[in-house]
This record gives C-alpha cells, structure tokens and sequence, in this order.
C-alpha cells in the first residue's frame, strides 16, 4: 500500500463507524470495524477523529503539527503516515 499524499482525503473504509465507550471514558472511543473494534486513546483518537473524507493528509498533518508544536515536524509526518497506511491495510481507513 502506499503511502498518503499531501492531497489524499483519508476516510473510514464502508463498514467502520465510531461506537459508545461502555466505560464512560471520554478519553477512550471505540472503533468498530468488520472484524472487531479498536479502543483508541489520546493521538490515535485525534488522527482518527481527523479522517472525515473532507480534511486532506496535508491538512491534517498541518493541524496536528500546530498542535504538538514541541514534536519534530517530520517525526510527526512519518509516524501518522505509517499509522495511516496499517490502517489501510486492515481496510479501516481509505484514501
């Protein structure tokens, strides 16, 4: 799979959608997907929450980047990148 690029639209893939956190954990939300659900916490969540079909990568990794301003601008790129693309390949995130 490759990578996103600065103009790709990442989404849920068909058949994903956020469920309730049973625990009432407003920090936790839960992924559900074809073959199971992921509970997602703090960056993973924040990524994920981001991936709405409208927002491009380059998009997003500017939001983020502002965000997490003490964090290596690369170092940021290259890690939602990667999260991204094991997304794809578990077919939860399309772009």
């Amino acid at each position: 799979m490759a990578p996103p690029q600065d103009s790709s639209q990442p989404r849920l893939a068909t058949g994903c959608r956020w469920g309730a956190d049973k625990g009432g954990n407003s920090d936790e939300r839960m992924l559900l997907f074809p073959e199971g659900a992921i509970k997602l916490q703090s960056t993973g969540r924040q990524v994920l929450e981001r991936c709405d079909g409208r927002r491009t990568f380059g998009d997003m990794i500017a939001e983020l980047q502002q965000q997490f301003e003490r964090t290596d601008p690369a170092k940021i790129r290259s890690d939602i990148s990667m999260f991204l693309e094991q997304l794809q390949k578990k077919r939860i995130v399309d772009y």
